[in-house]
């Protein structure tokens, strides 16, 4: 086996931040809530990373990200809460279910077969009551209309939106339902477009 892809790393992680939270104060001290905002920078970090697609960047990020998820792991451990395999088999448990195409009889299909299909599944896990249901509100704009309309269109149609509307909030949900409509990702158009004025 390839020894990049034993897992002898990850194992070995787990025992750095065990004994960072033992024996680092600043580490000890933190909580799940304390992490929060480097969580949320470490991602915005990894998004900035694969902008620029530089490759060396982007694996030290996906590390500093990674480092966030051991370190809510350990301290769960700690509390008796969760350990980072428990994360594992959950997600495994997770990708399995929503991938009947590779772990099932089910057939594979298109992509966007095989996304309708994960949505189906997921919204039966879920048990949604409402279109918004469990998506955070603190999203992003763009991302948090995208989802909406995406949800919309599943439970049977998204509402007329006029790009010509005197509002301004009108005219940019008309440009996110473009973007919908054309499997555009706005989030990421508009990254695009702001990095473009740069020099």
């Amino acid at each position: 086996m390839d020894e990049r892809a034993s897992g002898d790393g990850l194992l070995e992680f787990l025992e750095v931040m065990r004994r960072l939270r033992a024996e680092c104060a600043w580490k000890a001290g933190q909580t799940h809530r304390s992490l929060a905002r480097y969580l949320l920078e470490e991602t915005h970090e990894t998004l900035e990373a694969i902008d620029t697609g530089d490759a060396g960047l982007l694996r030290e990020e996906l590390g500093d990200l990674l480092l966030q998820v051991y370190f809510h792991a350990v301290i769960a451990e700690e509390s008796g809460e969760f350990t980072i395999d428990d994360v594992a088999a959950d997600v495994i448990a997770k990708m399995h279910r929503r991938n009947p195409h590779v772990f099932g009889s089910a057939p594979g299909g298109t992509p966007a077969e095989i996304n309708e299909a994960w949505e189906a599944v997921k919204a039966a896990e879920k048990q949604r009551t409402s279109v918004t249901d469990g998506l955070p509100p603190g999203l992003p704009a763009l991302l948090y209309a995208d989802k909406v309309l995406d949800r919309l269109e599943r439970a049977g149609g998204v509402p007329a939106v006029d790009p010509e509307a005197d509002d301004l909030g009108a005219r940019l949900l008309a440009l996110v339902a473009e973007a919908h409509a054309a499997g555009a990702d706005p989030e990421q158009a508009l990254r695009d477009a702001v990095r473009a004025l740069l020099p």
